[in-house]
């Protein structure tokens, strides 16, 4: 995806773009926000979905470590554990997001990235990797723009057909009529006894192997036709029973809200196992409504078994009765046992330890051009950003288009000043090195300290240099 592509989108999503005029009525602060924006949407986002990569990591690890000790806790707690991941997830890159967007980008300065203290070797091949990420955010937006997009459509395609669906175009011909009045009324009469004042409308369909819940304001069970005719009566009453659950707790619209955040944070592994946890800790949620209702868990349990050798339904908009391991519920049902704590739960414990570990080490390493002189530091220099100002791009490098990232390790003595500086990663460009370096040394700085006495120290940092 090229730069022109990404600022032909944005002249779509802003009033403005960088290609484009400004209309001359805005007022002056409105111009200068919309053309920040302009220049900062992609970069911002791109950050944002990247840095989400490490972000959905350590929600994923935190939340399989609360799921595993809350693993024979009532459902509804597990429920609303997976449901608040899921959110945090989507919570948490939106407001990096903002966040970045508000900070904005200068188009003509550089972007500073500090690093932790590491080896050369490491802080070169850092710089090597954020520089490419840096260069290449327009093609990353863009291809994350485009999967959202076919899954956004997919979704937009079930929904259509859950409309066609509940709208009783699909209503089978040959099971309609007589019966499906019958199996209206009772389970209008189901629903009362559930304690549901809505009304709940009920479509014969010849599309579906499993009963299904759509709709939120006005909500439908779609039954299949072949459960009308094949299965008894009293097992597909606790089916339906099932789905009233559904209706009950409104999990119709916290599946599409799901169905949402998958799309937009499709790449993440973390993203799909949390969500699918959350499907598989409401079935059983619905599966205890329909048998505290029904007062008879195994006449539920009979009735999934024989869902067992239907084919399941596709469409994961709607709430589905076959939703989950219908093995494991039926088990549950019929021998509700407290479960035993499996090795394999470790698994993520432990990754969340060595995550934790490593970034430890990459903190606590002390090992620039000058190892030894910094080993032992309770704190390193922090810089006054009052006094610092961002390198200016050079005009020459601005005329022939030159971008690149610069790694600069530099020396803070114990009084604050930059006394030294060394390049370890060339931008390829000297006077975008050299800009980076003097900006550098006109920054003061708290030093660095060691048992309580300010000590000279070395500092490593990344300078982006972007015209985009």
């Amino acid at each position: 995806m090229s730069a022109g592509l990404v600022t032909g989108l944005l002249s779509v999503l802003l009033p403005t773009s960088p290609l484009a005029p400004l209309p001359s009525h805005l007022p002056d602060v409105l111009t200068r926000l919309l053309s920040a924006l302009s220049q900062s949407f992609v970069p911002s986002l791109g950050w944002a979905l990247l840095d989400f990569v490490w972000q959905g990591a350590l929600i994923g690890c935190t939340t399989a470590v609360l799921l595993v000790a809350l693993r024979n806790a009532r459902p509804e707690r597990r429920y609303a554990v997976a449901c608040g991941a899921l959110l945090l997830c989507f919570a948490w890159p939106v407001a990096d997001f903002v966040m970045m967007l508000q900070a904005g980008q200068d188009a003509q300065a550089a972007r500073a990235l500090p690093l932790a203290q590491a080896s050369a070797a490491v802080l070169r091949d850092a710089a090597g990797l954020l520089g490419w990420l840096q260069r290449h955010l327009d093609w990353i937006v863009g291809g994350w723009a485009a999967c959202a997009a076919a899954l956004g459509l997919r979704m937009a395609m079930g929904l259509v057909w859950v409309r066609r669906a509940t709208g009783g175009r699909a209503a089978s011909a040959q099971a309609g009529g007589a019966a499906e009045r019958a199996w209206q009324s009772r389970l209008a009469q189901l629903a009362a006894r559930c304690g549901i004042d809505r009304t709940v409308r009920l479509r014969i369909v010849d599309s579906l192997a499993s009963p299904v819940t759509a709709g939120f304001w006005r909500p439908v069970v779609l039954v299949p036709a072949a459960l009308v005719t094949g299965m008894p009566p009293q097992l597909l009453e606790a089916l339906l029973a099932h789905e009233l659950g559904h209706v009950r707790r409104h999990d119709y619209l916290v599946n599409l809200v799901q169905n949402v955040i998958e799309a937009l944070l499709f790449y993440h592994p973390a993203v799909w196992w949390i969500s699918r946890r959350i499907r598989h800790e409401r079935e059983q949620i619905a599966d205890d409504f329909a048998a505290r209702r029904l007062g008879e868990p195994r006449r539920l349990a009979r009735a999934l078994s024989e869902l067992e050798r239907l084919q399941f339904s596709g469409h994961h908009l709607a709430q589905a009765a076959a939703g989950g391991d219908l093995t494991a519920r039926i088990r549950r049902l019929v021998r509700p046992d407290p479960q035993a704590l499996d090795w394999r739960a470790a698994i993520p414990v432990l990754g969340l330890v060595l995550a934790c570990a490593a970034s430890a080490h990459a903190l606590s390493t002390r090992d620039s051009p000058v190892a030894s002189a910094t080993a032992g530091l309770t704190r390193s220099a922090v810089a006054d950003f009052s006094s610092c100002k961002k390198p200016q791009y050079p005009q020459a490098d601005i005329a022939a288009g030159h971008e690149g990232t610069v790694t600069v390790s530099f020396r803070v003595d114990a009084s604050g000043f930059v006394t030294d500086s060394t390049i370890l990663r060339s931008s390829g460009y000297a006077s975008m090195d050299e800009a980076a370096r003097g900006a550098l040394h006109r920054c003061r700085f708290a030093p660095a300290l060691r048992d309580g006495k300010p000590v000279s120290s070395w500092q490593p940092v990344q300078y982006i240099w972007t015209l985009a």
